[in-house]
């Protein structure tokens, strides 16, 4: 055990926490894994962890028992927060619980830097969730590192490289700003109930500035237009922006090449020339 609390599975039994599947729930009830998703964010002692959907508090015993200065914990669901309460008063001071949904809370208020952000998300709110961590209106973010499980597809997703079915708009944004790798797999039966597809936790670490200069706006413009269609030549799937053949070909890009075959660099290097700054 990690600290004197009961067992998940008599707290889920004590409180009527069955998994709610409008709610994106899959609990993982294995302390063990907790703990070590919770080693996966790297040394927490002297940081604040966000935590989005705790649930019954699985992940949030693994952060504090690995030494996190406080933990804020972000929870819609309120027949969870009787659970929390029992671990808040367990570590006196260190959890916070705020009864709310996270793509509405004003989060960084609640927290002191240094910030990772660690967090069994929900499969709903998932990618949404991602995406506005790395794509925040000033650079670098409020948070250090993000340590969070989705659906195996979306973390292969996220570390895709260039010429793999996977490789997309999120493996653009992760690369960009993060350095960004899979650090666990989970099966299906780690969690209550299973879900029908496996898990995996991925580890980002916010780079101090972008890998290459880009005006966000337009590279996040140039990027969805280009997989929108993705089996389309980038001079027809990017055929709204003027004289596109020269700039495609002034970034270095054949102007026959697909999306996917694109790298990072590449996708700047147009963001720029369609900026004026080519």
């Amino acid at each position: 055990m990690i600290d004197d609390l009961p067992p998940l599975r008599d707290v889920i039994q004590r409180h009527g926490l069955s998994a709610r599947k409008s709610l994106g729930q899959n609990f993982l009830l294995d302390l063990n894994l907790t703990a070590k998703i919770a080693r996966a964010a790297g040394d927490l002692t002297g940081a604040d962890v966000l935590e989005v959907g705790p649930g019954p508090g699985g992940l949030t015993r693994g952060l504090l028992a690995a030494g996190a200065r406080k933990v804020v914990a972000v929870e819609k669901d309120a027949r969870c927060l009787p659970a929390l309460a029992e671990i808040a008063a367990a570590y006196p001071g260190r959890l916070d619980v705020i009864e709310g949904d996270a793509l509405e809370v004003d989060i960084a208020q609640h927290l002191t830097p240094p910030i990772k952000i660690a967090a069994n998300l929900p499969y709903n709110v998932g990618t949404a969730l991602l995406t506005r961590w790395l794509d925040p209106p000033q650079w670098p973010p409020f948070w250090d590192s993000l340590t969070l499980m989705f659906q195996r597809e979306v973390a292969e997703r996220i570390v895709a490289k260039p010429g793999s079915k996977a490789y997309g708009r999120l493996s653009i944004l992760a690369e960009w700003r993060s350095e960004a790798r899979i650090v666990m797999d989970l099966p299906p039966q780690a969690f209550t109930p299973p879900p029908k597809v496996r898990s995996a936790v991925v580890h980002l670490v916010a780079r101090p500035e972008p890998l290459y200069p880009a005006n966000p706006r337009i590279l996040r413009d140039v990027v969805a237009q280009a997989f929108q269609q993705r089996r389309k030549m980038m001079r027809a799937s990017l055929k709204r922006y003027p004289d596109i053949e020269t700039a495609l070909v002034t970034a270095g890009i054949d102007p026959k090449a697909r999306a996917e075959t694109v790298d990072l660099e590449r996708f700047c290097a147009l963001a720029r020339v369609l900026d004026g700054k080519g």
